[in-house]
């Protein structure tokens, strides 16, 4: 594993299970099957019924406590599922986070799909729905006083811009179908847009094909991994339209989703291009196809007019 994605701590799948069992012994046996890791968090399938997530490192534990506090509030206004949290596990000497068990939404994430033009297409509107929904749940003065905010600068585009163009050029010698003069050419024109300046809203944080869960027909059904969740700006989301959406699928994202200013358009293409050579080069140093792919995605329809 390359060091920019090692964890911090480490914890088997034995270790996992016996937290498990310790902490909730009403779920004892606790049988586990790999879901996968991130770069944050370990998942495991527990008997069949459960997601549990572990933090792979120090900083996601205030994300996963913010996830587990703030999911329940949001579910009630979304026309997509999530996942709420049902069992909050304690830290103590073997493994010292906090983790959370979930109830197993069923369906696969959309990375693991092949997707067609058309299949994108229908699930542009649902998309604009949810997010819609989601940037106009109701924000009292108390969320607005002590909610999470963006601390990892996700909608700084003079921060961002110089990440970008680094990996692109490490991208560029690696693998020739990225077109290198096209994102500097984005770059270049959108760095100067200006910033979200109203009220902030919900946001997901890290909206991509690996966190939304399709089922068989390839339907989007809901939307995984809200440790990001904050307040802060809607482009950080939109970015699915040039992400994950082709540009002809634009039009009825949009149609759905409601006004969105040039600004925020723009902005949300930018961020594309950070998802592009971000998961682009996960996905190759960890041998992860599916997430290569889904960062070649972001890069070609963020370059699509």
């Amino acid at each position: 594993m390359s060091p920019v994605w090692e964890a911090d701590i480490s914890l088997t799948q034995e270790g996992a299970a016996q937290l498990v069992e310790r902490q909730f012994p009403q779920i004892a046996p606790a049988k586990l099957e790999p879901l996968g890791a991130g770069w944050d968090n370990s998942a495991y399938v527990v008997n069949g019924r459960w997601v549990f997530r572990f933090p792979r490192r120090r900083v996601v534990v205030s994300l996963l406590e913010n996830e587990s506090r703030l999911l329940p509030r949001l579910a009630p206004y979304l026309p997509l599922r999530i996942p709420e949290p049902v069992w909050i596990g304690q830290p103590e000497e073997a493994f010292p986070y906090p983790f959370a068990g979930y109830a197993l939404l069923p369906g696969i994430t959309a990375c693991a799909v092949d997707w067609t033009p058309e299949e994108r297409l229908r699930n542009a509107a649902p998309l604009g729905r949810f997010l819609a929904a989601l940037h106009g749940v109701p924000i009292d003065d108390d969320a607005l006083a002590r909610g999470p905010r963006d601390e990892f600068a996700r909608a700084d585009l003079h921060k961002r811009a110089p990440m970008i163009l680094e990996r692109l050029e490490r991208l560029e010698a690696e693998v020739p179908e990225v077109n290198g003069a096209a994102v500097r050419s984005w770059v270049a024109q959108l760095l100067d847009t200006p910033p979200w300046n109203q009220r902030p809203c919900w946001v997901h944080g890290d909206l991509y094909a690996r966190h939304l869960l399709v089922d068989d027909h390839h339907t989007v059904t809901g939307v995984l991994d809200w440790g990001d969740v904050h307040l802060g700006d809607p482009a950080i989301d939109l970015v699915i339209a040039f992400s994950f959406l082709p540009p002809e699928a634009r039009d009825a994202f949009r149609a759905a989703y409601g006004p969105i200013d040039d600004a925020t358009w723009d902005r949300a293409r930018f961020r594309a291009f950070h998802y592009g050579v971000a998961l682009l080069i996960y996905g190759r140093s960890e041998g992860d196809a599916a997430i290569a792919r889904v960062g070649m995605d972001a890069l070609r329809f963020g370059a699509s007019r």
